[in-house]
């Protein structure tokens, strides 16, 4: 494929390559992710100063860019296993404030998204939810002109940090029902709101959330009540393109990885880079990752189109980058052998958050199916 970028999206690049590549080595991630916060605050500062918050959002909400800007920025945190909360914050949270929050709504958040002020996490995963998104038992009871919370969300990337929750969650309907969906801005400190934080595999930090009567004002609803599920599946599919995105850049460093590895290491008196099989497995990792890099870049300009389109690349993309991901984490542990899953050597981690990559925003399997429902459409 053939895909140039600007002068503008290459110093977005070079600006964010280098933070990373400085300020992000194996040594200071795992200080990072075994400290008590688990990120750097600092560096969040830096980001926004730098002005990478800001590179989703046109300028009319103050930013510089749009989806291609979230894919080179997801790119090179996949290159250093960033744990910052870019996506729950600037692409999700962002996402639903660009395309369906009022113009108060997005005065009032957009700006603090950008400034490092204010920090998202996206609340939309439950117990027995599994990939579908309207499946929710979260519900949001009009009072008045108001509503009242009350659920639990599971996993929610990013919440020990947040100041605030997009929440998904149902204003009417069955549980299943595509309609009778709603969403909505809650602050994390608003009262009937509790949380339990932990680490999670692959070094990041999430919470369970649990909403306990939380009263919203009606200003806090984004987009139309009841039909939120189409705002909600676009922003899925945009936050999905963004994690294809940090899955390439952490493949590309597993494989670089795999190959010094493997001139290093010696056995028989040479290194086991010379021997054929491994050769030939080292060539279909560099095929599996330049594949993948193809399908993002697709799935990534294709977030613009019409719905099935939209949705077809974007679940095509997270299929041949969920298989590569496998591949190429368990190959780079069969050849760096038992210290590959050790937290010696950094193949580790890499493969850690590859394994979790595969299932995030929805597995292979989940998203093969979905695009076979829409193709056979």
């Amino acid at each position: 494929m053939d895909f140039d970028f600007t002068d503008e999206q290459n110093m977005v690049r070079d600006g964010i390559s280098r933070l990373i590549r400085e300020q992000y080595d194996w040594d200071t991630r795992r200080g990072v992710i075994d400290s008590e916060s688990g990120w750097r605050p600092e560096l969040w500062a830096q980001l926004a100063e730098l002005g990478m918050l800001a590179a989703p959002f046109s300028e009319e909400d103050g930013g510089f860019g749009g989806a291609t800007e979230a894919m080179i920025i997801m790119e090179e945190f996949g290159k250093g296993l960033a744990v910052e909360p870019f996506i729950p914050s600037v692409v999700c949270a962002g996402g639903f404030l660009k395309h369906g929050g009022s113009s108060a709504q997005r005065e009032e958040y957009i700006g603090g998204i950008i400034s490092g002020e204010m920090i998202f996490a996206f609340a939309y995963a439950e117990p027995r939810g599994r990939y579908d998104l309207a499946n929710l038992e979260t519900t949001a009871k009009a009072d008045g002109g108001d509503y009242v919370l009350n659920g639990h969300k599971a996993v929610v990337i990013g919440a020990p940090w947040a100041t605030h929750f997009v929440v998904t969650a149902r204003t009417s309907g069955s549980q299943t029902d595509k309609d009778g969906i709603s969403v909505f801005v809650v602050a994390k400190d608003a009262q009937g709101v509790s949380t339990r934080d932990y680490a999670t595999v692959d070094g990041r930090r999430a919470s369970e959330v649990y909403f306990e009567n939380v009263k919203v004002s009606g200003d806090a609803l984004i987009g139309e009540a009841g039909n939120g599920l189409p705002l909600i599946e676009k922003v899925v599919d945009e936050a999905t393109a963004a994690t294809c995105a940090e899955a390439v850049g952490a493949m590309q460093v597993t494989n670089a990885t795999t190959l010094d590895y493997s001139r290093q290491r010696k056995q028989f008196g040479v290194p086991i880079g010379s021997f054929q099989v491994l050769q030939h497995r080292m060539a279909d990792m560099l095929m599996e990752y330049e594949q993948s890099v193809s399908m993002c870049y697709l799935a990534t300009i294709k977030l613009d189109e019409d719905d099935a389109t939209r949705k077809k690349n974007v679940s095509a993309a997270k299929v041949r980058i969920g298989q590569a991901a496998r591949f190429i984490g368990q190959s780079a542990i069969q050849t760096h052998g038992g210290m590959g899953m050790t937290d010696e050597l950094a193949v580790g981690s890499y493969f850690k958050r590859l394994s979790i990559i595969e299932g995030e925003f929805g597995s292979v399997d989940h998203h093969m199916r979905r695009h076979i429902a829409l193709t056979a459409g």
